[in-house]
């Protein structure tokens, strides 16, 4: 399996030689750096430790962190064969790849439940007056509390969100840029992990 930390950059759009559009989203993948291998018969199970943007500052530097100044710090298991201080890019993609992207997505804060879980709301007219976007009775009469599990207003978003089967479009090897085919959640600076 192949794996990248990346940074989401922005979303644009390309167009092919017939002329048609795609909507594409930048990323910075990479390159990642190999920290750790962890082997079953050491940890109990095989895994690589990846670390994306290398920490310049002396004084941002802990004890704990020696040997891996690293911002961004991953565990994937199932890679390729790799030893400690290799250097992961986007050469390991080609054009045309399927590819899985997780993230955190854009926090939205509290919600209503017409927002959050796409209620209809409430009538507009026959004497219901200011309660266009409420979500109406929450129970019945037995048991006397709500059922756990009951769609109401909360906090929406900042959840880890994964998107399949999205398409390499162009690789910039030089500038170690993804362009991915479609829609990828989080903001612009949003840390990604990228499977293939």
């Amino acid at each position: 399996m192949k794996f990248l930390i990346g940074k989401k950059i922005a979303m644009t759009q390309m167009f092919n030689k017939q002329g048609k559009m795609t909507p594409v989203t930048l990323v910075l993948a990479g390159p990642c750096v190999v920290l750790q291998k962890k082997t079953k018969e050491r940890e109990g199970y095989d895994a690589l430790q990846l670390g994306f943007v290398k920490i310049e500052k002396k004084n941002k530097i802990t004890k704990s962190m020696k040997g891996k100044e690293y911002r961004h710090i991953k565990e994937m298991r199932d890679l390729n064969p790799a030893n400690v201080g290799d250097e992961m890019n986007v050469s390991l993609f080609a054009e045309g790849d399927k590819v899985t992207v997780s993230a955190t997505s854009k926090g939205k804060g509290f919600q209503g439940g017409v927002k959050r879980h796409g209620f209809a709301g409430r009538n507009a007219t026959h004497g219901a007056k200011h309660e266009a976007r409420t979500i109406g009775s929450v129970g019945q009469r037995f048991p006397q509390h709500v059922i756990k599990g009951r769609k109401m207003p909360g906090r929406m978003g900042f959840e880890r969100i994964t998107v399949k089967n999205l398409t390499v479009e162009k690789i910039d090897a030089a500038n170690n840029i993804l362009a991915l085919r479609g829609a990828i959640p989080g903001h612009r600076g949003t840390l990604l992990e990228i499977k293939g």
